[in-house]
Order: C-alpha cells, then structure tokens, then sequence
C-alpha cells in the first residue's frame, strides 16, 4: 500500500524530501547553522560526541510508527484524519542499498542549494554533500523494517564511507535489536516515561504490550558493547517526575549515556500541545540532576541551545568521529 498523498503532501509542506517510495530526507537547523557560521555554531551532537553537524544525512527509511506521541514533529495519520496502516510494512519498500542511495541522491539535491549561501564556505558545503554521519530516524521507527533490512542498510553505509551512523528507536521491537548482525555505531532508545501509565498517556501506542517489549528492549540493550544512549524526552505536565523510577530503568539497561531532553514546539507538536509545556533549559538541569542522585551517573555535559543534558558514569563524552 502506497503512502497516503496527503502524508507525503504534508512532510513536503514541512520541508522534506521525498524519496524512492517511503524515504524523507530533511537537513536539521543545526546542518544550515553550520555552514551560515562556517562551523562555529553546531548541534549537540557535535559537542558531545563530534559529529559534525554539517556532514550529516538525517533521513527517515520507513515514516511508519508503533507509537503517536504526543510531543512528536512527526504527522501521524490521526492528526491528518486519514486511514493508513502503518505498522504493516509494505511490499514495495525500496531495498536497502537502493533506499540509501536514494537518500544520498536528494540530500545532495537540497544541500546544492546552499552554494552561495550566506557567510558559508565553498569548502564546507562540498564536504556536506558527502555526508559521514546517517541518522536514519528523522520520523518513524526504522526496527519496523526488521532486522536483516537494517543490517543490510548499515552494512552498506559503511561500505559507502559513514564513519558513524545513530539508530534510534522507540524500543517496541525487541526482535528487532536481538537479531541485528550489523550495527549501527551508536544505538539511541527514547525513553520517555518512568512507568506503564505515563506511556500510555505521552506515547500513545497503537500496539498491543508497548511497555513489555521496551522493557526487553531495556535488557537487550545491556548487551550491546556499542556506546549506547537512553534519550528522555521531556514535557512539563506529562512526564518530569519519579526520577526514582527513571533511575531503575537506566538500571536495566545500563547506557552508555543518557540525555535529558526538552521536547521542542515544532512540526505537529504545536498542533497538539501547547508551547508553555516545553520546559527551559534550566528545567531541564534540575530534572537530569534528580535523576543522577538516583542513579548514580553523573552529569558530564550539557548543551543550552538544545535544552539537552548528558549523564554517564564516564567522565568525558567518547568521540564517535
């Protein structure tokens, strides 16, 4: 079954790409940030973990969710009002080599847009147009597509040149995590509520057993010797409380890292929430320290511009590039 015309219409609307059959390519705020101040301002991302924001392909490979969360950019068919079944993955997806190839193919027509840019570098701007770093989770959730597909589509990113590549999911397919033969450089689980009752009310899922399968997932990520990162994502009103139960979480899983985030009011967040829910940097620092007391890891980082706080037991951030 074809993505809807109106979700495709949608994402364009937004400032998407659209690709192959069911890819999207986006370049952040932070990637034109990059080039306008020729690499003096740049995302978290960069300060965390170098990757350098003007080198990064953020796509989505499948827009399809098993969650709607309510802070989420992305356009769900219910804010759109139409029938799609998003949780069955259709025939016709590309094939991974295929799909990236693609991505790679409309993130150089849109970045060939900025020669000429404002106060950016000639040089800079052919080095964007060979991205290092592939973020394939801009919307949707990529373990959807299943394990031998996302192995597949790492395998030949590396083959193409990423030095580092982000997969971050919503922990809904633990199958998905356990069976990978290829990994990504850095795996990412957003984790966005302390219990079964607040993630039903901030994610909204529209499958059966969410909270079950992100708890394997939890277990599962224990295993992994990548660096790994629970993200949580956070709404004034909604989910900024039990750090205690935050704590016990990381506990299970064991990142590498975790980031305390604001959700930000863009895309169809603000057709859902109110901005007066998205908590200041400073709101932010309080909770990430309550939930450090709990569970022992330490706040090592922080980035303002982003209202982001990175805890680990580490004491710097590994560079990734």
């Amino acid at each position: 079954m074809p993505l809807p015309k109106e979700l495709i219409e949608a994402y364009k609307r937004m400032g998407y790409g659209f690709t192959g059959n069911y890819g999207f390519v986006k370049p952040c705020h932070w990637f034109k940030k990059s080039l306008k101040t020729q690499g003096r301002e740049f995302c978290y991302k960069q300060r965390f973990y170098g990757v350098p924001s003007h080198r990064c392909l953020q796509c989505s490979i499948y827009p399809g969710c098993s969650h709607r969360c309510i802070y989420c950019w992305r356009a769900s068919s219910l804010d759109l009002g139409i029938k799609w079944d998003e949780m069955r993955i259709p025939e016709d997806i590309d094939e991974p080599e295929v799909m990236l190839d693609k991505l790679i193919e409309t993130h150089r027509k849109i970045v060939s847009g900025y020669y000429g840019l404002k106060g950016a570098l000639k040089e800079m701007v052919d080095e964007a147009m060979k991205p290092v770093h592939l973020t394939p989770s801009l919307m949707g959730e990529p373990t959807l597509l299943g394990a031998e597909y996302l192995s597949r589509f790492f395998a030949y990113a590396m083959k193409k040149g990423f030095h580092s590549i982000f997969l971050v999911t919503n922990g809904t397919m633990p199958n998905t995590l356990s069976e990978l033969e290829v990994y990504p450089t850095q795996l990412y689980l957003s984790l966005n509520a302390p219990d079964e009752e607040t993630y039903r009310k901030v994610c909204r899922p529209i499958i059966s057993h969410g909270w079950e399968r992100i708890l394997e997932s939890l277990e599962i990520m224990s295993s992994y010797t990548i660096p790994t990162v629970l993200r949580i994502t956070v709404i004034k009103g909604f989910n900024m409380h039990s750090p205690e139960k935050y704590a016990k979480l990381i506990e299970i899983a064991n990142p590498t890292y975790v980031e305390v985030k604001a959700a930000m009011a863009v895309g169809y967040f603000r057709y859902r929430l109110s901005v007066d829910v998205m908590p200041s940097h400073d709101e932010v620092s309080e909770f990430a320290c309550r939930i450090a007391e709990h569970s022992g890891y330490n706040i090592i980082d922080e980035f303002k511009p982003s209202r982001v706080v990175l805890l680990s037991r580490l004491n710097v951030p590994i560079k990734l590039y």
